[in-house]
This record gives structure tokens, C-alpha cells and sequence, in this order.
């Protein structure tokens, strides 16, 4: 009789506490999540032009890319190239801004095309994505 209390004692001991373990675990999620930096991509591949007075925009709103076929995707959905305008109109709010990423392999006339479409729409703060020269 003994012997089985003695048993019985210890496996209550021999449990492993986890809670020190899952407060680590949280402290690193927690540590991830605001060092982690969150990038917005157009959702295809594009080669931008280069230009010396290129600038950066860091409170871009939404991203039109033209790929070198002349497609449009607006934040990472292909969509019609004459419908770019309403659905970028409807993403917006009042202060928000649009980069257009044009390939540099992509047609003038698709370019152009997307632009009056947001000009059409009434979309103000346009701008067109290009990589700073090498020799600035």
C-alpha cells in the first residue's frame, strides 16, 4: 500500500510545466510580428525604367502594374485595361496614391491607356514607378 502512494506522488511530479516554454513562444511571435515589414507588391514581375529623378512614395495606396504584353493587374488581380480606373477609384480614399508600374519592355499605348483610365475615374495623385540611375 505503500508503494502504490509512492507511485502515485510521483507522477503528479513528473509532469513537465509548459508555461514558462509558451511564454517564450509568444514573447518571439510577438517580436516578429512588429519587426516584420510589410511590403505591397503589384503581383507580377516588372523591369521599371530607369530615371535620375526618381523618388520613393511610402504611402502608396494601391499598385497598377502593365506587364510587358500590355496586361494590367491592379494589386496583384488581373483586370480589364479600361476598367483599371473604376476599380482603382473604388480601393481609394480621399488622400490615397497610385503607382503605375509600367514594364520597360511594355507598350507606350498600354501605359497611356491605364492613365486615362484614372484620369477618367477622377483619380488624382498618379505616379509611375522607376528605378533611380546607377550614377545618382
Amino acid at each position: 500500500m505503500r508503494r502504490r502512494r509512492l507511485l502515485a506522488n510521483t507522477d503528479d511530479a513528473s509532469e513537465i510545466n509548459l508555461t514558462p516554454m509558451l511564454d517564450v513562444v509568444f514573447i518571439m511571435l510577438i517580436f516578429f510580428i512588429v519587426t516584420t515589414s510589410f511590403i505591397k507588391e503589384s503581383g507580377v514581375e516588372i523591369e521599371r525604367p530607369e530615371s535620375s529623378a526618381a523618388s520613393a512614395r511610402p504611402n502608396v495606396q494601391v499598385l497598377v502594374a502593365v506587364t510587358p504584353e500590355g496586361a494590367v493587374w491592379v494589386d496583384g488581380t488581373p483586370v480589364d485595361i479600361h476598367r483599371a480606373g473604376t476599380m482603382v477609384a473604388s480601393m481609394l480614399s480621399e488622400d490615397g496614391s497610385v503607382v503605375v508600374q509600367a514594364d520597360s519592355n511594355a507598350p507606350t499605348g498600354a501605359l497611356l491607356k491605364v492613365l486615362d483610365s484614372l484620369r477618367d475615374a477622377d483619380v488624382e495623385n498618379v505616379a509611375v514607378a522607376a528605378d533611380r540611375s546607377a550614377g545618382q
